[in-house]
């Protein structure tokens, strides 16, 4: 197999073998659009590098007869000549992954070609522009000498100079540069600045593959969930030149708006730049109106591209172009990133357009983006003037203390705290910090900046280019309007109208996103698997109804104990007689009662799976330490300790070891036994009462942490004995099936006699992950869980995504022999995993009935659903 393809050899459709980048270069070469020339090195020999630890020996053979390929294509030299060829390397993956590896441009200039571009380009400004940018670069990308070394001698021309960005600088001033900044290079690398193009493409080439391992793309593909094993593609094009003129420019375009999803062209232009000084946000832009202004053709052909790169790929997508001395270049083409509202209302419109059909509609949204579209928003009256305004580079709204380096804003996310990411501009390295933010401000950058592309991938809220703030990063203190920000003071950002306030200012709900019902109904039309909620109080149930769950497949009792019905329970536990232990139960059966009765109002006509108490009794108790602490106080007070000393005896003979694996759930209700009595008939008279209330409950009792068929037996006849005494009190007749949570290894190993006893399984994942890993999961989180995540240990976390292998497959055996042994058994799941689309996916396939997951994830486990209906490959009506 060859390792590269000239654009117009390459097949468009093979992204896993070229890349996102190379298969849109390919596409767009076959479709005749302008694209500068020049080939595409594949994602197999960032492979075989991986494997091997080098790039294949023939590789740059290959190079070399592409090159002179090139050369023979365009009449131009890669090296001196009258007609220079310079070249750029840019990175690649099949999945998008926005400035988090390297590119290097300008390659095939020294002190010998510089003249020839001078002599060529009639233009000393930016034939040395080119040079000084190709020593930065290189010395930066591959060489690692760290940028701020060439800032530092930039910032000092501008300042000399009294001007604000490069651009502004004198032929002379770019010549200076170059000349300090090999210098710079020669301290910090001596001897490894090539002067032959080729040893700089090389060098290139290599440190694009390299960028695949570096930190800011790890952290990408962690957050993101791209596997590690894909490589990266490295693309070598000829350069053609935005900052060559008056005439000439660079930017980037998208063919809808991807922070509202609006059909209308979006995008940034900068007159005399080069491609990265739009992405890097270090000028601030213009935009296409400013553009058709400027280059009225060059405007015009652009929106003709622009409709036609739609129409082909049927998706919004993120072009960059250059303008080289009034001609239009078409550089690049991806599907662009969106935040969720837009990537919502740009499906049903395109739906509706007819572009895509509605199964495609529910495919291009990720459903774990659904819950942004709840996150809060600034009120439309604030009532105060912001503090500057920039753009609205990615919407919603986030209050939270200012940080100025990426690495704070992790340490003080870690803490607890809400951090605002503040910038003169994000770069790459940032990515682990504006991933901890909940929101991010720029002084510097466009709508197309890497601050706002990555923000809204991220659903993170961003106001860029607020030119008016000075951002002093190194101080640690931003100004604006005689205002001074500093380190942990309160900002409030506006992602939708580029306002920044100083200060905390109260967020309200969001408006409803009236195309995502139109969206979910298409999803519930194609999916079978149903979707339920984890709710314990009326207010949960009726939210998780209004997104769309089909009844609640978990309630947790023991939510229902804490605050001020703690003391009743503890007066249960704690109780010296037997009358006033029936005395606390009755009590406590009362609030059951109103409990049940009000989940089964809100969801009537809709099932209600009330799991009975799961844990220890001792969590409902103060630990011994925090007695012995307050008797300590007391003692001090000269206040009396003996119901300290009682309570203390009670703690001690409730207190385990090991309580998670201890008298808990099925066991405790048949030790003690009169609890889960009085929990079932406190449910049973909720039932009762809505009946003759005129509503339509529809009441489910679950069992917990069943290990043996025997356990679930003896617990379902005494649920039945309530059943039957409210029965002949009141002459109805209540249906009410019993079934068990599966959670313990051996309730799934042997579910086929477990499921004669039971009318459901519902799979309580989180549990029984614990089980089979044999850990504790807030232990593991604490300890080592992220190290065997970042080591490859395990790829993926167990307690977010399904572990198809272990519990998967104890969850596959349970399903395949409780199903045999009971043909009519529901099956369900009502983990976390619940609202996991991975997960979703997997327990589709096994057979489930149900997913239950937290409310704000119904929506999402709803479009999961359909997915994976649509990803087993059967026909759906696409009307």
């Amino acid at each position: 197999m060859p390792h590269l393809y000239h654009f117009e050899d390459a097949d468009g459709s093979d992204r896993d073998l070229l890349g996102g980048k190379g298969a849109g270069l390919a596409t767009m070469t076959a479709l005749g659009l302008p694209v500068p020339p020049g080939f595409i090195i594949t994602t197999e020999v960032c492979r075989t590098a991986m494997t091997t630890g080098a790039l294949p020996d023939d590789l740059w053979e290959e190079i070399a007869g592409a090159v002179t390929r090139l050369e023979a294509k365009t009449g131009r030299t890669f090296g001196a000549g009258p007609d220079p060829l310079l070249l750029s390397v840019r990175s690649g993956s099949k999945f998008s992954m926005p400035g988090m590896m390297d590119t290097v441009l300008n390659l095939g200039i020294n002190d010998e070609v510089v003249e020839d571009l001078v002599a060529w380009s009639g233009d000393p400004h930016f034939a040395w522009d080119v040079y000084r940018r190709f020593v930065q670069m290189y010395g930066d990308v591959v060489l690692g000498i760290e940028e701020h070394r060439f800032q530092g001698v930039l910032t000092e021309l501008r300042a000399r100079r009294g001007i604000k960005d490069d651009s502004q600088l004198s032929a002379e001033d770019l010549k200076r540069a170059t000349t300090v900044f090999k210098t710079i290079v020669e301290e910090h690398r001596p001897g490894r600045l090539p002067t032959e193009p080729m040893d700089q493409l090389r060098g290139a080439v290599k440190a694009v593959f390299d960028s695949w391992g570096n930190k800011r793309a790890i952290e990408y593909r962690r957050l993101n969930a791209i596997p590690e094993t894909l490589g990266t593609a490295a693309n070598v094009q000829m350069m053609v030149f935005g900052d060559l003129g008056e005439d000439s420019g660079t930017g980037v375009c998208f063919t809808r708006d991807p922070a509202t999803g609006a059909r209308r062209y979006y995008g940034d232009y900068l007159p005399r730049a080069q491609g990265e000084d739009v992405v890097a946000g270090i000028r601030n832009a213009l935009n296409l109106d400013d553009l058709a202004t400027l280059h009225p053709d060059s405007h015009r052909q652009l929106l003709e591209h622009m409709s036609r790169l739609e129409g082909h790929y049927r998706d919004m997508l993120d072009i960059e172009f250059t303008i080289e001395n009034g001609v239009l270049y078409i550089l690049q083409t991806r599907v662009g990133k969106r935040t969720a509202e837009a990537a919502v209302r740009m499906a049903v419109a395109m739906a509706g357009e007819g572009l895509i059909d509605r199964p495609e509609a529910v495919r291009r949204i990720d459903p774990v983006s659904l819950e942004q579209l709840h996150r809060p928003r600034l009120p439309r009256e604030v009532g105060r003037k912001p503090l500057v305004t920039g753009v609205a580079a990615s919407p919603g709204a986030a209050v939270g203390m200012v940080v100025f380096d990426a690495d704070e804003a992790v340490t003080r996310a870690k803490a607890g705290d809400a951090v605002i990411l503040v910038r003169p501009q994000t770069t790459p390295d940032d990515i682990h910090g504006m991933a901890a933010a909940v929101g991010i401000l720029t002084s510097q950058g466009g709508k197309t900046s890497h601050a706002a592309v990555v923000a809204r991938g991220m659903g993170k809220p961003a106001v860029t280019g607020a030119a008016r703030l000075q951002v002093d990063t190194g101080v640690g203190v931003a100004h604006a309007q005689a205002r001074e920000v500093r380190y942990g003071d309160l900002l409030t950002i506006d992602g939708t109208t580029g306002a920044v306030y100083v200060g905390a200012i109260d967020l309200e709900e969001p408006e409803t996103l009236p195309e995502l019902a139109d969206l979910l109904s298409w999803a519930d039309d194609i999916r079978h698997l149903g979707v339920m909620a984890n709710a314990d109080t009326p207010a949960d149930a009726a939210e998780a109804r209004a997104r769309g769950a089909e009844g609640i497949g978990l309630a947790r009792t023991e939510h229902m104990f804490m605050g001020e019905r703690l003391r009743v329970v503890q007066r249960v536990i704690l109780a010296t007689s037997k009358g006033a232990r029936t005395a606390a139960l009755a009590e406590l059966e009362r609030l059951q009662v109103g409990d049940f009765e009000g989940l089964l109002e809100a969801m009537d006509g809709l099932p209600v799976v009330v799991r009975l108490l799961d844990p220890p009794l001792h969590e409902f108790l103060p630990s011994r330490l925090e007695l012995e602490q307050e008797a300590l106080r007391r003692v001090r007070a000269g206040k009396p300790i003996d119901d300290l000393r009682a309570m203390s005896d009670q703690v001690a003979r409730w207190e385990e070891d090991n309580p998670m694996l201890g008298l808990r759930g099925v066991r405790l209700g048949l030790i003690v036994g009169d609890l889960y009595r009085m929990q079932a008939r406190a449910a049973v008279t909720a039932l009762r009462r809505r009946l003759q209330a005129g509503g339509n409950p529809m009441l489910e009792i679950m069992i917990p942490l069943v290990a043996t068929a025997e356990e679930l037996r003896r617990m379902r006849a005494v649920i039945e004995e309530e059943v039957a005494a409210a029965e002949k009190t009141t002459g109805l007749d209540l249906q009410v099936p019993i079934g068990t949570m599966i959670e313990l290894p051996r309730a799934a190993l042997t579910a086929a006699e477990i499921a004669l006893s039971a009318d459901f399984f519902s799979f309580g994942t989180n549990d029984l992950t614990q089980m089979t890993y044999g850990l504790s999961r807030d232990d593991a989180e604490v300890h080592f869980l992220r190290d065997y995540l970042d080591q490859g240990i395990l790829t993926n976390d167990p307690f977010q995504t399904l572990d198809p292998e272990g519990v998967g497959r104890l969850i596959r055996v349970a399903c395949e022999e409780g199903r045999m042994a009971n043909p009519g058994l529901t099956l369900g799941l009502c983990g976390e995993h619940g609202g996991d689309p991975a997960s979703i996916a997997f327990v589709r396939g096994v057979g489930l009935d149900y997913v239950s997951c937290s409310p704000p994830r119904v929506e999402g486990a709803r479009l999961a659903a359909a997915q994976a209906e649509l990803n087993t490959g059967e026909t759906v009506d696409s009307r």
